[in-house]
């Protein structure tokens, strides 16, 4: 699993490149140049790339750490607590 999600960010990163696109003018749905739509389209690609990341290679000791608890880190995440609200840095003090 780790070697597939190695080679999704190298090829992401060479879809980055994108010299093919510097001295087209075609445009895009008639007014948005090629170069901007394909870096629209890039722009989701790579949110989709580190969401996948986060999902299958984000480092469980980080999440042990943070909520004290270990397991998946489903809760704790985000600074809230069991009842769903969001936890102060102090608890009852203004």
């Amino acid at each position: 699993m780790k070697w597939l999600l190695t080679l999704m960010v190298v090829l992401v990163y060479l879809l980055h490149q994108d010299l093919w696109f510097w001295h087209d003018r075609t445009l895009v749905m008639g007014f948005l140049p090629i170069g901007l739509a394909y870096h629209a389209a890039y722009s989701i690609l790579a949110a989709i790339m580190m969401a996948v990341l986060v999902r299958f290679a984000w480092p469980g000791h980080l999440e042990e750490d943070a909520t004290g608890r270990g397991g998946d880190g489903a809760r704790g995440r985000g600074g809230e607590s069991g009842s769903g609200r969001p936890v102060s840095r102090k608890e009852g003090t203004h």
